[in-house]
């Protein structure tokens, strides 16, 4: 069953949106089937992702309501991962969730069937603590704090844990607390420290390393509709997400995983670039990344385009 994971703060601004969409295709690069949940009427992550919420017609709002089953709702991103999309529709969820009975569940019971068909869900939670946010985390077995280290995000952090006491004490007793990921961090600033160091002690919760550093690579990446991991792979901050996602996955630095892909029942087809391995005779050595076995520098590896079939309610 897949592992759910709610990245939340009720600040805004402290880069939950582009912690979901660079933890999911990471784990994407690790071969893991990824989905991302879009929980934000200002669907930031959706627009990051390459989907338009103007022109969406069917979105999570539709989901939460139980008018659609999720699998239906499911879009696939350039990144490689799933995406159950926002628009600003799910800003009236909210009202409409109110009058309802097991309001809090609604998010839970909707994935509910999605649960065997991904590794890992990710849920880019609202900024703010209504119906949304709690039912992220009552969906979740985990949830994972963006941390702007500075002090209004500092003042978000304690309650935001108030409310996910309220939230084990009544509508998901083992959900979890990764940890504090520190984003947009300088460490060159005192007050980045002191920020970090005050949260540790005030509130005995875990600091997620490393640090995301400040960049305006995290900026320009939505607007080419993909990830900090496609447009500046390189980076320090691409590397920073790519550790989290190892230890999300439970692999370490040496541990080597192969990408590996569900094949998806027969209907209609999407597109995928998909690298070729390259060939090693038994009893040989694979060289290092970007260099032949002779030790002079590899050709790039080359790619092929293939058709990946899935069902018409975007499953695999």
């Amino acid at each position: 069953m897949a592992h759910v994971l709610a990245v939340a703060n009720q600040k805004g601004g402290v880069a939950k949106t582009t912690s979901v969409a660079s933890l999911g295709a990471a784990l994407t690069e690790l071969g893991r089937r990824v989905l991302l949940v879009d929980l934000d009427p200002q669907a930031c992550l959706t627009f990051s992702l390459g989907l338009d919420p103007d022109t969406i017609e069917l979105s999570v709002h539709d989901v939460l309501l139980g008018r659609l089953s999720a699998g239906i709702v499911v879009s696939t991103t350039a990144d490689g991962t799933d995406l159950l999309p926002a628009t600003i529709e799910l800003a009236g969820s909210e009202a409409v969730l109110l009058s309802r009975t097991g309001r809090e569940h609604a998010l839970r019971l909707a994935l509910a069937d999605l649960l065997d068909d991904y590794d890992v869900i990710l849920i880019d939670c609202p900024p703010s603590l209504g119906v949304l946010t709690i039912n992220g985390l009552t969906a979740a077995d985990e949830v994972i704090v963006p941390l702007q280290c500075e002090t209004l995000s500092h003042r978000g952090v304690g309650q935001l844990l108030d409310t996910v006491q309220d939230v084990r004490r009544l509508t998901n007793a083992g959900l979890r607390v990764r940890g504090v990921l520190p984003t947009l961090f300088d460490a060159r600033t005192a007050h980045s420290r002191a920020v970090l160091a005050d949260v540790v002690a005030r509130y005995h919760v875990d600091v997620l390393s490393p640090p995301i550093a400040r960049s305006v690579r995290f900026a320009e990446a939505p607007g080419t509709g993909r990830s900090i991991l496609a447009t500046a792979g390189r980076s320090k901050g691409a590397d920073a997400y790519r550790r989290h996602a190892r230890a999300i996955a439970g692999l370490s630095a040496a541990d080597e995983i192969p990408a590996r892909r569900s094949p998806s029942p027969a209907g209609r087809t999407r597109e995928r670039t998909a690298l070729i391995p390259p060939t090693v005779t038994p009893g040989t050595t694979t060289p290092p990344a970007g260099a032949s076995a002779a030790g002079t520098p590899a050709a790039m590896t080359p790619s092929v385009t293939v058709a990946v079939p899935i069902t018409a309610q975007g499953r695999r």
